[in-house]
């Protein structure tokens, strides 16, 4: 698997780019921005776009979207319950001053559990409602996209509309934590970090 780590947009967003070395089909999961620099890396590895997922419909995660779809046809995915999210980006950011492109609506609206294929890759749609009703995780050959669910040392905000602390913890806990200590866990800001590390030491859980 090819994976690449790309800080994206005025917040910092983690975009992740993930390719099959088979078939150089590829995904990007939250394109925060700066979709050019995204595209190059696409170019980089010779990998074509089949997805576009957004973990949550924060405005700081989908302000590539557009772009990105635009470029190479890519199928856009998200959770069901984070649509009314998507379709009031740009209300959000205006909210803490930014601005932010809007993006089209999501192809394919995920209930969590579904399994998405990416050439050879098989993608794991984890719901973790609680930093938004429709956030999700994505696993795939031991490495977990966390979005905004979990981060090295902490959690994600619940202060925002739709969040519900009580309710994320309750995702980690039932959905994160009984994975592999090992697994590698990619969050949406700051470093990566591992389940293992965080069952020890995150303090929100113990």
């Amino acid at each position: 698997m090819i994976l690449e780590t790309l800080p994206t947009g005025p917040l910092q967003v983690n975009c992740y780019v993930l390719g099959c070395e088979a078939t150089r089909k590829a995904v990007v999961i939250d394109p925060g921005g700066d979709a050019d620099q995204i595209l190059r890396l696409l170019q980089k590895h010779q990998l074509q776009l089949q997805m576009v997922i957004n973990t949550h419909g924060h405005f700081d995660h989908i302000g590539g979207n557009l772009q990105l779809i635009e470029a190479t046809g890519a199928e856009l995915v998200l959770h069901a319950a984070d649509s009314p999210l998507l379709e009031r980006a740009a209300e959000h950011a205006a909210a803490f001053g930014l601005s932010a492109t809007q993006s089209p609506a999501p192809q394919r609206q995920l209930q969590g559990g579904e399994r998405l294929q990416v050439g050879e890759l098989l993608l794991e749609v984890i719901h973790t409602p609680g930093h938004t009703p429709g956030g999700i995780c994505l696993l795939v050959e031991g490495q977990l996209f966390v979005g905004d669910t979990l981060f090295a040392g902490s959690i994600g905000r619940t202060d925002l509309p739709g969040g519900d602390h009580q309710q994320l913890i309750k995702s980690i806990r039932e959905g994160l934590l009984p994975l592999p200590e090992t697994t590698v866990a990619h969050p949406g800001h700051g470093p990566a970090t591992t389940i293992g590390r965080e069952k020890l030491s995150n303090p929100f859980l113990r």
